[in-house]
């Protein structure tokens, strides 16, 4: 026995003893190799899944202010760097009298904030946020280890200015393109505020004139309609200057208006003049719509300021409720004065215009829409054209037979799309030439027949609010198509390659 056990002593040799105290290795057997292959591909399949349901940066990671320039014009502006922090207040104080300029001519907030934004890098102050609320601008400036500057700016009125607008963005644009400095940037935009708008107030009274005949005159209203409806918005515009100086709130003065255009087409009705009362009305009403600032606030909705959106709705209801109880109660009066009412409702509508006529009446009604609203004369004619080929859009698929809910809608659409293109080509923004470009798009005619239905019959009163509900559904149909052109264009023209003829290539940051 002691034999044996030191053979076996013997064999286990000296590299034995050294592998005496190291662990036994784990060898590999045929049962555990399908196990590893398994796991491996568990692991590759729990990575894929990984990458399918995660983003590459957290959700709740905050966005670079800057970023909002994407997709805007003013996309990587060029910095113009050097005395940034000696001179954060004046280029702040800038930025917010830029704002409220916008804002004053009827820009959109997104156009508002996207400027400033561009503004405030390109003059090289971070640490930068914008507020825009409905009519209130502010920016809070909080550099590190310094005390942070807060300012606010208040927007108590506003002017129909597009000129003065157009110029503020050609400002902003070269401004980004890094070919002003800030002190020039000061001295350009007093000479804007300074400027007077491009045409007299009699010029605006009279093209507002004649363009409700050419509306009337489209729409088949007939010649005596037509002068009767230039007449009464002559009457309006006067009006409506002698109640602006008295400081008469905008409410009463549109109710005025809408019922001074109802009252004397009516007048005319009751003693027996072959007219068709409610295109006189819709070539009327046209010019006290606010179509601008609905499609305003359709944008802001869309694009992410729910307050200033609240804000615009709410002043563009009002202006509605307005139009409405004018129309109302001017219908009343006229039923009471002995207008028939089956002779309002069933009046002889006279022969369509040829089509090609009605291009050339829009294309004149178009330009002078653009002088109403103070669009600076270069853009009048491309702003026409607009106008003209959406019509065109208009009536091709009313022919189609997609209905009059949609065809407007898609017509505003192709509106939207070119007004993009054109005016960022011009050096102006969108809005300049969409709105003056979907006046004829809009539903005057069904306010009218829908609120003197409602007005003068109980029988047929719900006849009358699906009337009303139908012009309105057409109306945010118009200003949500426009809002979609505009978006649908903006690939075509990243990164601003269409704004003001700028070389992209300069637009970096040096």
């Amino acid at each position: 026995m002691n034999a044996n056990d030191g053979s076996r002593h013997d064999d286990q040799g000296p590299a034995a003893k050294r592998d005496q105290g190291r662990p036994a290795e784990a060898r590999p057997t045929s049962k555990q190799i399908p196990s590893v292959q398994r796991s491996r591909e568990n692991f590759a399949a729990r990575r894929g899944l990984r990458r399918l349901v995660q983003s590459d940066a957290p959700p709740t990671a905050p966005m670079s202010i800057v970023d909002r320039l994407a997709g805007s014009p003013y996309a990587n502006p060029m910095i113009q760097v050097g005395g940034v922090d000696n001179s954060a207040r004046k280029t702040i104080d800038f930025t917010l009298l830029l704002a409220e300029t916008m804002f004053r001519f009827g820009a959109g907030a997104l156009e508002v904030e996207t400027s400033m934004i561009a503004v405030t890098a390109a003059f090289g102050l971070r640490n930068i946020e914008v507020d825009i609320t409905n009519q209130s601008v502010s920016i809070n400036y909080a550099p590190k280890n310094a005390t942070p500057i807060t300012l606010l700016r208040v927007v108590r009125s506003w002017t129909n200015n597009y000129a003065g607008l157009t110029q503020v963005h050609q400002l902003v644009t070269e401004i980004v393109s890094g070919g002003v400095g800030r002190e020039e940037a000061q001295r350009r935009l007093n000479d804007i505020l300074r400027r007077p708008k491009p045409y007299q107030r009699w010029m605006v009274t009279t093209s507002s004139g004649v363009f409700a005949a050419c509306v009337v005159a489209v729409i088949g209203g007939g010649l005596a309609g037509a002068l009767i409806a230039m007449g009464s918005t002559l009457l309006v515009g006067l009006l409506s200057r002698w109640l602006s100086r008295w400081r008469v709130p905008d409410f009463f003065i549109t109710a005025t208006g809408a019922f001074l255009v109802t009252a004397i087409a009516l007048a005319f009705v009751r003693f027996e003049i072959p007219i068709q009362p409610g295109a006189v009305v819709t070539g009327g009403i046209l010019l006290l719509l606010p179509s601008g600032r609905l499609v305003s606030a359709v944008q802001d909705a869309i694009n992410g300021f729910p307050v200033t959106a609240a804000g615009r709705f709410l002043s563009v209801f009002l202006t509605f409720g307005a139009i409405v109880s004018g129309i109302a109660v001017a219908s009343a009066f006229g039923v009471l004065l002995g207008a028939n009412a089956k002779s309002v409702i069933d009046a002889p509508k006279s022969e369509p215009l040829p089509l090609y006529l009605a291009l050339l009446l829009i294309l004149f009604a178009t330009v002078l829409i653009g002088v109403v609203e103070q669009t600076s004369p270069r853009l009048l004619i491309p702003t026409a054209m607009v106008g003209v080929l959406g019509y065109s859009v208009f009536f091709v698929v009313g022919q189609l037979g997609l209905g009059t809910r949609l065809a407007p809608a898609v017509a505003a659409a192709v509106v939207g799309i070119l007004a993009r293109l054109i005016a960022l080509r011009l050096g102006a923004p969108q809005l300049v030439v969409a709105v003056p470009s979907i006046l004829f798009l809009l539903a005057g005619l069904s306010i009218f027949r829908a609120m003197f239905v409602l007005t003068i019959s109980n029988d047929s009163a719900l006849d009358g609010v699906i009337g009303l509900f139908n012009a309105i559904v057409v109306i945010m149909g118009v200003a949500a198509g426009v809002v979609l052109g505009d978006n649908l264009a903006r690939p075509l023209t990243k990164l601003g390659k269409l704004s003001a003829g700028i070389d992209p290539r300069r637009n970096r940051r040096r």
